[in-house]
C-alpha cells in the first residue's frame, strides 16, 4: 500500500461564534491555510502511479478557487468554518473524483493547529 500526498495553500477570512476566544474570534479575521490531500492505493501497473499528480492538481485548483481570498462563512456548507468543517468540505468535494481518497488535513500553521478528516466510519 502506498500513500501519495498533495497540498495547496489558500488565504481566507472567517468569523466564529461560541469559542473560548470570545469576541476576538467573532470578529472577521483571516488566516493562511494549507490543505493536504492523501490518497492510498497500489500503483497502476502501466503508469506506475497511485494517481497522476497532474490530474489531482486540476481537481485541487477548482477547490482552491472556491476558498482562496473568500469569506468562508458565505460559502454554502461552510457557514461555521472551523478546521473540522473545512477538512470535511474539501473531502466531500474530492470524493466523486478522488479515487482512493484516504484523508484531508487542513492546517492553520500560524496557530499551530490542524484537523484531519478520514470520511465516515463504516
Amino acid at each position: 500500500m502506498w500513500e501519495i500526498v498533495k497540498s495547496f495553500r489558500f488565504e481566507a477570512a472567517h468569523s466564529l461564534a461560541g469559542t473560548t476566544l470570545g469576541a476576538d474570534a467573532e470578529q472577521v479575521h483571516g488566516h493562511s491555510f494549507r490543505a493536504e490531500v492523501a490518497l492510498r492505493g497500489t500503483p497502476d501497473p502501466v503508469t506506475g502511479m497511485v494517481r497522476d499528480f497532474g490530474a489531482l492538481d486540476g481537481e485541487l485548483a477548482a477547490i482552491r478557487r472556491t476558498l482562496d481570498h473568500r469569506m468562508l462563512n458565505r460559502i454554502a456548507g461552510l457557514e461555521t468554518p472551523t478546521l473540522e468543517t473545512l477538512a470535511r468540505y474539501i473531502f466531500d468535494r474530492l470524493r466523486p473524483v478522488g479515487k482512493n481518497l484516504a484523508r484531508v488535513t487542513v492546517y492553520r500553521d500560524s496557530c499551530g493547529e490542524a484537523c484531519s478528516y478520514f470520511g465516515e466510519a463504516p
